[in-house]
Parts: structure tokens; C-alpha cells; sequence
């Protein structure tokens, strides 16, 4: 895979040297359909606004984990919300359906947790998805953390925390629940890391392990509510 370059150079997806642990998932990624990841798909009329996200596996003392931040509480949007890194595409990250996502996946993961994204090898793009609330239309990219590298809190304005998951603990039971929004939507949450994930990051986190096959069966009837400020 050539060196992932977010200003501008060439990125590619590949699927070379991935542990064997994430083939379900890269597997996945070439079957789901969008309406099995979400109710909520991209307007047909092209409106919202393009972004990216990345949704980086690594493996780390306990296994298998993934990497979240937890934006800053003096955001507009999704203020205090766990989170993948990612963000709107630039002009300069190109095609929004071609190598465009990937491109502003591995530079918001920069630019937000200071990951090294040279270590990163991109293998899939998950279905388009669409969060209302924002008027965002997502590409969820994935990522192997080939060549870990430091993260943490780069600008504390959108940043308040970087952190890791390992996958078992996002599949024990225990930490599974339904979150209850004031507005009366539910969807899956996950308590792990003292943070409770929720909305657009949870609900793919849930599909993920649904279909690649590592989902324990959960209490769906335990729930959470969320404030008025969530």
C-alpha cells in the first residue's frame, strides 16, 4: 500500500497484511447494505454536507480495540459527544466519491487526536449514512492501526478527550444498553471508558459487531436516558 498522504498525495484501500481477526470485518464492508447500517440514508437530492469519518482498529493490550475521541462541550454540534475523528471534506481532499473521504478521514484523525496517519492502512469504505440533526452525509472509512503511533488532545476548542476501546468490552453485555433520547428516538449505547457512546457512533459500532459477526446477545431493555443537553 502506497504511504497515506493527507495533502493531496495518493491514498488507496487495501486489504495486504490485515490480521486475520479483521477479516469479518473487511468482509462486511464489501456486503452490508445501507439500509442494514441505518434508517437514515443521504438525501436523494445530493444536499447535506460531505464528511468522513475514521473508524481505526488496533490492537492493544487486551486485544482488538478501537479509538474514540470525545469532542470538546463548547462545540455547535454534538457538543461532549464520543466520537470517531473525522469531519467535513475540504477542496483539497478531492472526489467526495472517490478518494476524497479517505483523504479527510486520515487528515481530521490528524488534525484531532495527532495520529501519525502513515501507520494507518485504509482497507474499506462503509455505505454513505446521513445524521439529520447536523445535515452531514458520512463515509464511515476503515483502518488498521498498522504502525500505532502517540494520540492525544490536540486543540482542547474541539477536542476533550482521546481515547481507546477495546472490542471486549464493547461486546460484553454489561456495558450494552438502549439510550433513550428526551425527543423519544432509542438506539444503542455502549458504557465503557466512563463515557457513554451514543447516536451515530454507537449505532455503527452496533451494526459493525452485528455483521462481522462478534455481537453477544444484550439486555436491549436497559436503558439509558439522555438529557436535554445530549
Amino acid at each position: 500500500m502506497k504511504a497515506s498522504d493527507t495533502q493531496g498525495g495518493a491514498v488507496a484501500l487495501s486489504e495486504e497484511g490485515l490480521p486475520d481477526w479483521l477479516d469479518p470485518v473487511a468482509r462486511a464492508a464489501e456486503t452490508v447494505r445501507p439500509l442494514q447500517l441505518s434508517r437514515f440514508l443521504p438525501p436523494e437530492n445530493g444536499s447535506g454536507r460531505q464528511s468522513a469519518v475514521l473508524i481505526l482498529f488496533g490492537e492493544g493490550e487486551r486485544g482488538p480495540e478501537l479509538l474514540l475521541m470525545e469532542r470538546a462541550g463548547s462545540l455547535r454540534s454534538h457538543a461532549g459527544q464520543p466520537s470517531f475523528p473525522g469531519g467535513a471534506l475540504d477542496p483539497q481532499d478531492g472526489d467526495p466519491h472517490g478518494e476524497g473521504p479517505l483523504r479527510a478521514a486520515l487528515r481530521e484523525a490528524e488534525e484531532e487526536t495527532g495520529l501519525d496517519p502513515s501507520g494507518v492502512q485504509l482497507f474499506g469504505v462503509l455505505p454513505r449514512l446521513y445524521i439529520p440533526v447536523s445535515g452531514f452525509v458520512v463515509a464511515p472509512v476503515l483502518g488498521w492501526w498498522r504502525e500505532p503511533s502517540p494520540v492525544g488532545v490536540v486543540d482542547p476548542n474541539e477536542t476533550a478527550r482521546v481515547f481507546t476501546v477495546p472490542v471486549a468490552d464493547l461486546t460484553d453485555p454489561v456495558n450494552r444498553a438502549t439510550a433513550v433520547h428526551p425527543s423519544g428516538h432509542r438506539g444503542p449505547a455502549f458504557l465503557v471508558e466512563s463515557a457513554l457512546v451514543w447516536g451515530f457512533t454507537a449505532g455503527v459500532i452496533d451494526r459493525l459487531l452485528h455483521y462481522a459477526g462478534w455481537e453477544r446477545p444484550w439486555d436491549r431493555e436497559k436503558q439509558v436516558p439522555l438529557d436535554w443537553r445530549a
